[in-house]
């Protein structure tokens, strides 16, 4: 395994816009039994809390599933779409339920075991999107409440990007005004992100 430099908790007490823009080029890590798979981080996604319509804890709902959310920022969020599984970076302060969407990352380490996890595909499918990236890297619910600065799942330092932009969130129609708020953010022109 390479030599990664974690990133601290103070890292993760940035404003949530400004969390999601500090996580692109960083390295997302899991280690299995199985190996370790990492990738820089190329699109991610904030969602507001309280006041977001499309945030799970939207008007502070507090369910068995977004409780993690209440707590300090860079605890991991997972939680199931579709039978994807989704990695969320929790942000904002204790009992500001906000949170970072990690949307795709560009693999660096342990390409093979992602191709196993994941099938015959081109490169560039195999983490293009929030559930590929978590069945690729082998992140599940079990990872749900762990803190991002300790193994078996971490962010570490990583590449800083040349360009980063600015759009809409995917996948939220159903939000009202929400759904228009430019809170997606990637690195320009990666061949990883999502669409």
């Amino acid at each position: 395994m390479k030599q990664y430099h974690l990133l601290n908790k103070e890292f993760y007490q940035q404003p949530t816009l400004q969390l999601a823009r500090a996580l692109l080029g960083c390295t997302l890590v899991k280690i299995t039994d199985e190996g370790t798979t990492a990738g820089y981080i190329v699109e991610t996604e904030a969602y507001r809390g309280s006041h977001d319509r499309a945030a799970h804890s939207f008007n502070n709902r507090r369910t068995k599933r977004t409780e993690i959310m209440f707590q300090e920022a860079g605890h991991v969020y997972t939680y199931v779409m579709h039978t994807h599984c989704l990695l969320n970076v929790v942000s904002g302060e204790v009992e500001e339920p906000e949170a970072v969407l990690i949307r795709a990352v560009e693999p660096c380490e342990g390409v093979e075991l992602m191709f196993e996890r994941r099938g015959t595909m081109p490169l560039k499918n195999l983490t293009s999107g929030p559930g590929k990236l978590t069945k690729a890297m082998g992140i599940t619910m079990e990872d749900y409440g762990r803190r991002f600065d300790e193994p078996p799942l971490f962010i570490a330092e990583g590449v800083i990007p040349e360009e980063i932009s600015v759009g809409p969130r995917i996948g939220i129609d159903n939000s009202g005004e929400a759904k228009d708020y430019p809170w997606r953010f990637w690195i320009t022109d990666n061949p990883f992100v999502s669409r």
